[in-house]
């Protein structure tokens, strides 16, 4: 019978929960209450079923590969076409000068980066799922691809660059050397960009968007604020305007600081001023767009400023000539048509493309669900690894390197008043402008003023640091892993620093899980909740019933530690009382002796000897509980004082597996095999709030056997103490509850 209501609500009054229902173990569950369904669906037709095509499947399956086709067809012109052209224009203005400028971090010609903010911009408006993100050339993503190239087709030397810059056209043989130098480090980045794409292709069609998860925030942030830092030291030489070679893998920030110190003595004080000076300007206005950004229809756009009039400075006063000051150099005007890349470098690259797709998506992903949620919409996960992956892939046969959303661009997109990707497909057509008409404008932009608008844009990761004070304050496992990510990634590079960080972030895992926090659990008078006795006054426990929860899963990794803890909270010591049982029935064997013995008592007479035996005291039947001898005569000897001891004062123990969400074989060996020695003392041992799934394991492995029945398992905690009170384990020690 049972019965259960929620009683009417007062005017102020808590709303009541009244229940009345047998006390259930698993095997009266399994008996009466739960019948499983019949599932005659074979494998064989579950197959066919997701084998099976129709109109309607064809259709989902388009629309998910080609997410433009769900929103473009009603597409509202008027409410929305005005606010994303604006969008557009202005993204557009801002991708520009960083497309220039990340090139310099990927180590390839400028025009290489306006490629990059083309054709992969242009490409994620048909097949990506977020509306506001804007993709292309992102810092860290460059920075990563540069040390790689750097790696493959090595810095030239000091000879050889100074005599590149004074070649003419007569000396064509050093020119060309130049040429194949760096043709060289455009195949390795887009050999690297196909990898990339194609191990984003193939996780997202194996449905891994997932994998973003193990990459923690704490993590992901540690990273790119290293990454921030890596960028900012190599663009030191170009704000300085001194010649350093470019260093890559362990240390390469130590070896880079100390080449540009090395050569402090050499400044281009032409280059540092008009660094300084674009530095300050740019610092002024994004401070001047954060502080007025609800004033201002759109941002201050001033990096594009900064490169129309570093650009105008530099042609007009000639400072390449005069001043030695490093410019961008040729920019061919137009696209160049596709090439397939050289695939015999595969082999040397495949670690990096993983570690380049692995971060490139988790940026993506990450900036693209904060979008999605402030404007009400979702975004796919899978369908944005494939996005991203066809994005690199086809990109990289037009000689584009890996890219992914950049958050500064994002924000200015987002807050210009963008709503689709038609945003992001109008700014790609102001760099398509600027590569087939008016490139070779900006070859006169000093390097300088690019190194400037890169320092400026990482600001936003350098405010990462505010994590720290507050991950002190709330967490400090997740305090350590943004620790360990950044100075791995700072002293080994970013590709190493990025590994060993995402290990050390799954050893925390393996940490905590092997590392429960336990606790023994009492009740709280007419609930029927148990909560932590140590922590709570109103919980208690009753006696002679222990009560054990760990908020962990028991598998091989953790079943000793879980064993071990199951006694030390408990305080009992199934090993410890069984060498007592020893030690008792030796000293029992012992006294039984001494009072078998005959007493042999001779009495001489003259006509015979007479010998007496007296007997014993007669035995009488005697029962043993939990250690615990009971003499059914009203009086027992002294010597036998000792028995009526018990061994324990628990008599009962109940595992709390409500936090367990799985078991494996070790696991479940080590719980049958303390709950053997537990009875081998007396004390039983029951198991309560196990899971369906988990019970599912349990009766996979065969765990439930004549030691161990279903009759020891129950849905609840309360449903085990109360079964234990009933049996008369334990005495009315606390008051009885509904």
């Amino acid at each position: 019978m049972e019965q259960e209501e929620a009683a009417p609500e007062d005017a102020g009054s808590q709303l009541m929960l009244r229940i009345e229902r047998p006390v259930y173990d698993e095997a009266l569950i399994r008996k009466q209450l739960l019948h499983r369904k019949d599932n005659s669906i074979t494998f064989r037709q579950r197959l066919a079923d997701k084998l099976r095509c129709s109109s309607e499947r064809a259709k989902a399956v388009v629309f998910s590969f080609l997410p433009i086709l769900t929103w473009l067809p009603s597409y509202p012109v008027k409410k929305y076409l005005l606010s994303d052209v604006i969008s557009g224009l202005s993204t557009g203005v801002v991708q520009l000068p960083q497309g220039l400028a990340y090139a310099l971090l990927a180590a390839v010609p400028p025009v290489y980066g306006l490629y990059s903010s083309f054709y992969p911009v242009l490409l994620y408006t048909f097949f990506g799922t977020s509306r506001h993100v804007s993709m292309g050339t992102f810092a860290v993503i460059s920075l990563m691809i540069g040390g790689v190239a750097v790696r493959e087709a090595p810095e030239l030397t000091e000879s050889f660059q100074l005599a590149a810059n004074a070649s003419n056209s007569s000396n064509s043989s050093v020119v060309s050397d130049a040429e194949d130098f760096t043709a060289k480090r455009v195949q390795v980045a887009a050999v690297l960009t196909t990898l990339v794409g194609i191990i984003q292709i193939v996780f997202g069609l194996l449905r891994f968007g997932f994998v973003s998860i193990y990459l923690t925030e704490p993590l992901v942030r540690g990273f790119t604020t290293a990454a921030a830092l890596h960028v900012v030291i190599s663009q030191l030489k170009y704000l300085l305007g001194v010649k350093t070679e470019r260093f890559s893998g362990p240390l390469s920030a130590i070896y880079s600081v100390k080449a540009v110190l090395s050569q402090i003595t050499s400044t281009n004080i032409t280059c540092l001023l008009l660094g300084l000076a674009c530095l300050v300007f740019l610092y002024g206005v994004k401070v001047l767009n954060e502080r007025f950004k609800k004033k201002l229809p759109v941002p201050i756009p001033g990096e594009i400023v900064v490169v129309i009039v570093s650009t105008g400075v530099s042609f007009g006063l000639a400072l390449k000539e005069k001043y030695n000051v490093d410019i961008v150099g040729s920019i061919p005007t137009g696209l160049r048509p596709p090439a397939v890349p050289d695939f015999s470098l595969i082999s040397s690259l495949i670690p990096d493309a993983f570690a380049v797709a692995i971060v490139g998506f988790s940026m993506n992903i990450s900036l693209a669900k904060i979008f999605a949620l402030k404007h009400g919409y979702s975004v796919d996960g899978n369908q944005e690894l494939i996005a991203l992956g066809l994005c690199n892939f086809i990109g990289s046969f037009f000689q584009t390197f890996a890219i992914t959303s950049s958050m500064s661009r994002s924000l200015v997109q987002e807050s210009t008043g963008g709503k689709t990707q038609i945003a992001g497909l109008l700014s790609s057509l102001v760099v398509l402008l600027v590569v087939v008409a008016i490139g070779y404008v900006f070859e006169s932009l000093p390097q300088t003023a690019l190194a400037a608008i890169i320092m400026v844009n990482l600001i936003g990761m350098f405010k990462q640091f505010r994590d720290l004070p507050i991950l002190w304050r709330t967490t400090k496992i997740e305090l350590i892993i943004w620790l360990v990510s950044f100075i791995a990634s700072v002293l080994l590079g970013l590709d190493y620093g990025l590994l060993a960080a995402l290990a050390f972030a799954i050893i925390t895992v393996i940490y905590r899980t092997q590392s429960p926090r336990s606790s023994i659990l009492g009740h709280v008078s007419s609930t029927g909740l148990y909560y932590d006795v140590n922590q709570y006054e109103e919980a208690s426990e009753y006696e002679g019933i222990k009560i054990f929860h760990s908020n962990s899963s028991i598998y091989f990794a953790n079943s000793d530690l879980y064993v071990t803890k199951l006694k030390e909270k408990t305080g009992v010591n199934p090993e410890q009382l069984l060498e007592v049982r020893k030690a008792q029935k030796k000293q029992r064997k012992k006294a039984e002796q001494d009072l078998n013995a005959p007493l042999n008592i001779c009495a001489k007479s003259k006509d015979k000897t007479m010998t007496h035996e007296v007997s014993p005291p007669s035995q009488e039947v005697q029962e043993q509980r939990n250690g615990e001898v009971e003499d059914k005569r009203s009086e027992s000897p002294s010597e036998e004082a000792v028995f009526l001891e018990p061994l324990s004062p628990v008599h009962t123990i109940i595992l709390d597996w409500s936090a367990a969400s799985f078991i494996d074989s070790v696991g479940a060996k080590a719980v049958k095999q303390v709950i053997k020695v537990y009875a081998a003392v007396d004390i039983q041992v029951l198991i309560a709030g196990c899971n369906r799934n988990l019970l599912d394991e349990l009766d996979t492995l065969q765990f439930f056997t004549d030691d161990v029945n279903l009759g020891m398992v129950f849905p609840t905690v309360h449903d085990a103490v109360l079964h234990c009170r009933r049996a008369g384990s334990s005495p009315p020690a606390a008051p009885d509850e509904a």
